[in-house]
């Protein structure tokens, strides 16, 4: 019989129930495609009719997006390359509620029209009782931008030389400031730089003095730097770009600054990134003075800069569940830096004796995570590691190339898995991926 009598037709094939959710999950265009591509294999004879649907499902993606889902097993909490910081379970359930139809500028008790993302703010300033005034913008980079267009408007920001650092991609510290149309007057040297030096080049044309926290290096040796206390009584406003948005200081990172300290020590205002330490989404965070933060939400290219209702909702969400005393560990970057590594051994110790019964010469041993994503430069976090001595390089790429990826790294010829960064609740499925990935059965 000619196969193309067989071919099932496309509004029969679409109506099938197997194809209800999916159609749902990525539309109908897309399933439709899917169904003429089958149906196509069926007229060249190399797809029986009755698999029709089958061959439709396995042909499409699991969601609408390029992206996919990663376990990360590198150790480095804030992958950039990996999207830093996962968001809790509370942000991604207020994702959900801003995805559709909400009050984002709506005041349902007047029906007059209300103020955008006033719950975040009102998180933030929570979070952080030293600010008088906060406001976001949709990166760090454009929160620094804006303070530099509101404040400087075409005059001198003194900044120290060896702070003015390039923050990934080719982006650069002073070229983004430059482009804001304000001078920069840079004092000290690369290494060493003094209050002395930050007095002398204050004048009449000078704005504000910028202190940048050198997020992603550190410099040891001969140097010197001046924190924000010592640069307050300068006479003229201080702006701290703390980088890292730590909201306050954090026990197991004493050399990363944080916006209440900066704020105490006379901080006029303060921009940090919320996709970092705070375990949030990407956005930037402006908190300070009345006066200055109004003067910043009132540019005209805040417009620009602004962040929507999703980046809201996230914020919100995960300042909610911001504890200074870190008693409480649901947001995900927060309780990767908690966990202890008795715990984390533990996970190890399973997960290399399963490996090991699959036949892979799996180990354990010491290791060190690090917090990654531009924050806590120099910092190290003892972990244990499972080190797989087979073939790691095809291993790797094996892994790279599943569903879901899973990322991790090479160190001496061994591939290591550091599970500080993979959540308790999928070590089983990290165990599967991987001996699936040798062809072996777990």
């Amino acid at each position: 019989m000619d196969p193309r009598r067989a071919v099932p037709r496309t509004d029969t094939v679409l109506a099938d129930p197997r194809l209800a959710d999916v159609t749902a999950r990525l539309g109908r265009e897309r399933v439709k495609a899917a169904v003429v591509s089958a149906q196509e294999a069926v007229r060249q004879g190399a797809l029986a009719a009755a698999d029709v649907v089958d061959a439709t499902l396995d042909a499409l993606p699991r969601t609408a997006t390029t992206l996919r889902p990663v376990l990360n097993a590198t150790g480095v909490l804030l992958h950039t390359n990996l999207g830093r910081a996962p968001l809790s379970a509370a942000a991604r359930a207020a994702l959900e509620v801003a995805a559709g139809t909400c009050d984002v500028e709506l005041d349902l008790a007047t029906g007059e029209r209300g103020p955008r993302g006033a719950g975040a703010i009102d998180a933030l300033l929570a979070a952080v009782p030293a600010a008088a005034a906060a406001h976001v913008a949709n990166n760090g980079a454009a929160a620094l931008a804006l303070v530099a267009l509101t404040l400087a408007q075409g005059r001198e920001m003194v900044v120290a030389r060896g702070e003015l650092v390039e923050i990934g991609d080719g982006f650069r510290i002073p070229a983004l400031l430059e482009a804001t149309g304000a001078r920069l007057r840079e004092v000290g040297t690369t290494n060493r730089v003094t209050r002395a030096d930050y007095a002398a080049a204050i004048g009449e044309d000078t704005a504000f003095v910028l202190k940048v926290h050198p997020s992603n290096f550190v410099v040891r040796g001969f140097t010197s730097a001046c924190g924000v206390d010592e640069l307050a009584g300068l006479g003229v406003p201080v702006v701290a770009d703390i980088g890292s948005g730590l909201l306050a200081p954090h026990p197991l990172l004493p050399d990363e600054p944080d916006a209440a300290t900066a704020l105490a020590q006379g901080a006029a205002i303060v921009t940090a990134s919320g996709d970092k330490l705070l375990g949030g989404p990407q956005c930037g965070i402006i908190a300070g003075s009345e006066a200055t933060v109004s003067l910043v939400r009132r540019h005209p290219l805040m417009r620009a800069f602004r962040v929507d209702k999703m980046i809201s909702a996230a914020l919100e969400a995960t300042l909610a569940e911001f504890d200074a005393e870190r008693s409480r560990t649901s947001i995900p970057v927060a309780a990767m830096i908690a966990m202890p590594v008795a715990v984390i051994g533990q996970r190890a110790d399973a997960l290399a004796a399963r490996l090991a019964e699959a036949g892979l010469d799996a180990t354990v041993i010491d290791g060190a995570s690090t917090i990654g994503g531009g924050s806590a430069p120099g910092s190290v976090l003892p972990t244990r590691l499972v080190a797989i001595a087979s073939d790691p390089i095809r291993l790797e790429a094996a892994l790279r190339s599943g569903d879901p990826a899973v990322v991790a790294r090479i160190e001496h010829d061994r591939l290591v898995l550091d599970l500080r960064t993979v959540p308790t609740d999928q070590d089983e499925q990290l165990g599967t991926l991987v001996v699936g990935a040798f062809g072996l059965r777990s």
